[in-house]
């Protein structure tokens, strides 16, 4: 008999009742009791030894090595590498659980989905016979085999042809499909007479497919002189989000894996070449820029998530590689630091030391890589994946390529700024000068100048301007973990204290970092209706489904929540009170250093300088307790 849920996060409270840690994550990790615990080898990163535990007691996995962590429902998630919605949709109803009457429409877009899919690949396989069959295909295939396209290729990317008419594939599909599923599956367009016409015609068809191998978009070549837009392509649909789908990656899948490494180019025909050939880590975006949606897709196939990027060598790939690098960087820097020097003296087992691995392969000037694979040779670019510079090191001869035409003081000092930037996000100091002795003798400034212009760019840059003020936004490692420590009293399980005694501990403003304010207000939001440890640690885990990054933060809190487990009353508002003393004093170091930087900046005959000393004065007094 099913069981009717009122709300779809009932639902959820529902499933993940049912759900048991142990057996979830058994069923795709050898796993070996411990003491309380289970441990076995993570499955997101490179594993070497058992770093993964998962606690029976508390309902959580947690990698002591990558940072992974979450309740059962986001193990699911994460592992099958699919959206929370259709996970959720189908542990619904494998238990036997009724959706609520308005989300009955989430089971329509199941089956419309099922059906546009279908239409998607039918479609693929007719496109496919008119390249060998329609009266106009003969350009179609001479335009192919000028890319050296064979028919091995042909059949393995499913490519084909769309005839220059105005509706040969809805004569062909509407046998089968409604009008509107054709119409949602970007298929078929409206006429200006009403009727249905093809969205595709007289172009050369380069069928999509998502990572499990379904047929969801289309990318459509022109091959006549003047024909526009060179590239047309589907629409995001409910099968299809650009922004979430590789093209490639459904084939490239196990060579990612076998080579712990993916090749990101810019076009469907670069991945093709490149697959074509031999160079099987190798996917694209969809006529989209990358974004940090395809990287967190990515990263589930890399577990060093090292990620090469391979665009065109032409004043826009460059740029495209600077942007593509940026989102990478912005997306996985949560996990860590991202590589930035070879460690040819360090053992090979490093991968863990590193949130990713960007590398940038660059192959000569004026061929993009399909071009370059197809004149050259998969063996001759495989050699410049193997030696593909760190992207440190490709800016930096980027820039560098224009030291000639820096003559001027001016020109020089531009050409410094535009390294620096570059060499600022270098975390360790002596690389970070040896960094600066290679380049300064290369473009013959003072390195002691650089050095100096290097100190104040990060003195600076530790700061951000909110108005005509000043506020530091990098966090110590301790702030966070003793942040952390106060909010895992929320989530101790055997605490004497209320919620909102709990609360009353805790000054107003004690959090400060933006991402732990957040879990600190749903703390405050769920705790007005929940009134046990359990249902809130649940609760926050359905509330956070959708971030993986605070999900992984919700995990390290529920750990540091043990250490308050078992503490006599007394004892456990000294251990509060005692993180609290702490993280006040080291907020008060920080706004002293504030003050005296600010003091730095004004001239001593200025009356700001005299405000500014005093209050300097005043924070150290405060800070070692003089009257």
């Amino acid at each position: 008999m099913a069981i009717m849920a009122n709300s779809f996060e009932e639902v959820i409270s529902l499933i993940k009742d049912r759900l048991d840690i142990v057996d979830v994550v058994s069923q795709y990790v050898v796993l070996k009791k411990s003491g309380a615990n289970y441990w076995g080898l993570c499955p997101f990163h490179n594993d070497k030894k058992p770093s993964m535990s998962v606690s029976p007691s508390k309902g959580i996995y947690k990698c002591f090595s990558c940072g992974a962590g979450g309740d059962a429902l986001s193990f699911l998630v994460k592992i099958q590498n699919r959206e929370y919605k259709d996970v959720i949709l189908e542990l619904a109803e494998k238990y036997g659980i009724e959706l609520p009457q308005k989300f009955h429409s989430s089971k329509e877009n199941k089956n419309q989905k099922k059906e546009m899919i279908s239409a998607c690949e039918k479609a693929a396989k007719f496109y496919k016979l008119q390249l060998k069959t329609a009266e106009d295909a003969n350009k179609a295939m001479s335009y192919l085999k000028g890319r050296d396209i064979t028919d091995d290729i042909i059949d393995k990317f499913t490519l084909g042809w769309a005839p220059n008419k105005y509706d040969t594939l809805y004569k062909e599909l509407k046998k089968e499909f409604k009008d509107e599923i054709l119409e949602k599956a970007g298929l078929i367009l409206k006429s200006n007479s009403g009727g249905w016409i093809d969205r595709f015609r007289n172009r050369i068809i380069i069928p999509i497919q998502n990572e499990n191998g379904e047929f969801v978009a289309f990318g459509a070549r022109a091959v006549d002189e003047g024909q526009n837009p060179k590239y047309l392509n589907s629409s995001d649909s409910l099968i299809y989000n650009k922004s979430k789908i590789l093209f490639g990656l459904n084939s490239a899948q196990d060579a990612i894996k076998a080579e712990d490494g993916v090749i990101i180019m810019e076009g469907y025909f670069d991945v093709i070449s490149a697959q074509a050939h031999g160079v099987g880590n190798a996917v694209a975006s969809c006529g989209t820029a990358l974004t940090p949606e395809h990287v967190k897709l990515l990263s589930r196939y890399t577990k060093s998530r090292r990620i090469y990027l391979s665009f065109d060598t032409d004043t826009a790939g460059i740029n495209a590689t600077k942007k593509g690098s940026a989102v990478i960087k912005e997306t996985l820097s949560a996990l860590g630091n991202i590589k930035q020097f070879d460690e040819s003296h360090i053992s090979s087992n490093t991968d863990n030391k590193y949130a990713c691995e960007i590398r940038v392969v660059s192959q000569p000037e004026g061929k993009d890589p399909d071009e370059f694979i197809r004149t050259t040779g998969a063996d001759a670019f495989k050699t410049y994946v193997k030696n593909a510079p760190l992207l440190i090191d490709f800016l930096l001869n980027n820039i560098l390529k224009d030291k000639n035409s820096a003559k001027t003081p001016q020109e020089k000092a531009e050409l410094v700024n535009q390294i620096i930037e570059v060499l600022k996000d270098v975390n360790n100091k002596i690389i970070q000068s040896e960094y600066v002795k290679m380049v300064s003798t290369v473009i013959d400034v003072d390195e002691n100048a650089m050095l100096k212009e290097l100190a104040n760019h990060r003195e600076f840059g530790e700061y951000a301007q909110v108005g005509n003020k000043k506020l530091v936004t990098n966090s110590s490692q301790f702030e966070i973990k003793a942040q952390k420590n106060l909010l895992s009293v929320f989530l101790a399980n055997d605490s004497s204290l209320s919620f909102k005694q709990l609360n009353e501990l805790l000054p107003e403003n004690i959090i400060q970092d933006e991402t732990l304010i957040i879990v600190k207000n749903t703390i405050d939001k769920l705790v007005c209706t929940i009134n046990n440890v359990k249902e809130l640690t649940k609760s926050l885990y359905t509330e956070f489904i959708e971030d993986d990054n605070l999900t992984q933060i919700l995990t390290d809190i529920v750990e540091l929540s043990e250490a308050f487990n078992g503490l006599e009353p007394a004892e456990f508002e000294r251990a509060v009170k005692e993180n609290i003393v702490r993280l006040k004093r080291c907020y008060q170091e920080k706004e002293t250093e504030e003050i005296r930087r600010k003091y730095k900046q004004v001239n001593d005959d200025d009356i700001e300088a005299l405000r500014i000393q005093m209050q300097l004065r005043d924070k150290i007094k405060l800070r070692t307790g003089d009257k």
